[in-house]
Formats: C-alpha cells, structure tokens, sequence
C-alpha cells in the first residue's frame, strides 16, 4: 500500500502495567479517509491503544506513526494534528457553551481569523445556536456529546480518536452522532473509533476485533461474517430464555442471549432447528419462533472469542 495513503500505523504494539499486558502485540493500519473501528468489550485494550497513539501514553515495546509522526519520540506533534474525543466529553460542566468553544480553540491555537467562523460551525454542527449561553451541565446527553465533538475538531484535524464516544447516550443521539462521523468521512477527516456496541460496527468501512489485548479479527463487517461465521444462525423467540440457555449448553450447543431471544449456531439449519426444539420443549420451554438469520457482528465475535 502507498504510505501516503496511511494515515495511521504500528507494528508489535505492546503496553504493560507491571504484570498485566493490556495491549499485546497489536499491528494494523488505517488509511486516509477511512473510519476504522476498534470494536471489543470493556476492558479489551481499546482505550489503552488509543491513549498511545494519541501520544498520551508510551508503548512498551512496538513503533508506530500517526499523521507521519512517530508515536514516541513526536507526541506533542501528534496531539496538535488530531482531535481526539473520550468517553467522558472532557467539556467543562461549569463554562457556558460558548465558553467551552472558546476554550478549546485556544488550546487548539486556532488562528484569530477563525475563530469566530469555527465557533459558529461547531454551534450550528451541535445545534446549540440558540443555547449559546447555556451552562454545559444543563445539557442533554445527546448535545453535550456533539459539543464535545465540536470542541475537539475546531482545528480541523485530519484525524480523529473517538474514545466510546456514544457510551451513554440514547439510540437516537447515537444515530445521529454516526451521520456526523460519516460527514466527516466523506470530507476526507480519518476517524479511529472505539466501541463496544456491536450493531455501531456495521458504520465502519473496516473492524478490528480486540480481545485480551489482541487482535483476533480484521477486516470489512462483511468480509468477518463471510469469513468467520462458516455455520448457521438460528434466532429463537422463548419465553424463558436463561432456562433455554442451560438447555442448550447442556448438549453442547452453541448458544448466547441477545436481548430477549437467543441466537444458537449450528452446522446446518435444517437439521439444527428440529434438534432444538426436540431439546427445549423436553425441558419445559415454550418456542413461539425459530428461524436463520443473517449472522451479526455480535455473532462473529461470540464465536471469535470461543475459538481463542
């Protein structure tokens, strides 16, 4: 691949914390312009990850460069050339909403003849115009989390860290916020995103998949379906479902709760379903649905994490 086109990339990256090796061993790359997303449970390595390569923290061992710059010995060249955007918002409750604007487009430096021009795009962008003067901690989740966004790209960074940016926020915020992602995307802004919702990987043009530290997957949400889910799916409708769950394992059959159903994998549908129902009404557990489905990324993962 031209090295031109890549906006980030580390080979054998590797952070310890006295025994603990919290991320091990990492390789990848992320071209311009792509959103490339970093999807695993809560304490997988992703946050850690994200710290060095926004220059916030050293490696252990492994190199890297981010923008061209390299991960060790050009942090603060780092820090100045992206925007980065944590779970937390990092916005200061107190501070209005302008003042918070105000105040992140001095630590960005943004020149003097911007700065109005930006504090209007990041008010419109937020949908805060007419909240302007609002202290911060008023706010909705929902518009907190796209000032922040606002606050953290006022510099117009060409790359962008977003730490579970949607950690907490409602399903329609959440939508909301991927357009925004998409937006910038298209104009050119690299984004590196962190999350543990798995239907939010479906967004991303390509997913590493981190568990323990490590990678365990990489690529397209499409190619990881095709790739690693070589059984089928099956979705049960139940109305006891942690009774189903201890039934199904008990024969040893792949099986995990999403929401109020169950998704089961199987080598065959056909030969799959009857199996199931034989085994769940012998234990007393009604099914008012059961068919294949498309497999999720949730899927992939569960079965991912099985195998490693």
């Amino acid at each position: 691949m031209n090295q031109n086109a890549i906006a980030v990339k580390v080979e054998n990256l590797t952070r310890t914390f006295g025994d603990f090796t919290a991320v091990d061993n990492i390789s990848l790359e992320v071209r311009k312009g792509e959103i490339y997303g970093f999807l695993g449970p809560n304490g997988a390595g992703k946050s850690t990850t994200i710290r060095i390569l926004c220059g916030l923290l050293m490696p252990t061992h492994g190199v890297g460069t981010v923008g061209g710059y390299d991960i060790i010995t050009q942090s603060e060249e780092i820090k100045q050339n992206i925007g980065y955007m944590s779970q937390k918002f990092s916005l200061y409750d107190d501070l209005t909403v302008t003042q918070n604007i105000n105040f992140f487009s001095g630590i960005y430096n943004v020149s003097t003849e911007k700065k109005d021009t930006r504090r209007q795009w990041a008010l419109d962008m937020a949908g805060l115009t007419d909240r302007k003067d609002a202290i911060t901690r008023t706010l909705p989740g929902g518009f907190k989390q796209r000032l922040a966004l606002g606050c953290a790209i006022l510099h117009e960074p060409r790359i962008l860290f977003l730490d579970e940016p949607t950690s907490g926020v409602d399903p329609i915020s959440r939508r909301n916020f991927w357009k925004l992602i998409y937006e910038m995307s298209a104009a050119g802004t690299t984004v590196f995103v962190t999350t543990h919702y798995m239907d939010e990987a479906d967004y991303c043009d390509r997913l590493g998949l981190i568990y323990r530290g490590k990678i365990i997957a990489e690529g397209t949400p499409n190619e990881l379906k095709m790739k690693h889910m070589t059984k089928d799916v099956l979705e049960i409708g139940v109305d006891k479902p942690v009774e189903a769950l201890e039934a199904l394992s008990k024969q040893g059959i792949e099986s995990a709760m999403f929401g109020s159903t169950l998704h089961a994998t199987v080598n065959r549908a056909e030969t799959g379903m009857p199996e199931i129902r034989q085994v769940l009404e012998g234990s007393g557990v009604t099914i008012s649905r059961i068919e294949k489905i498309v497999p999720s990324l949730e899927d992939v993962f569960v079965t991912l994490i099985e195998v490693s």
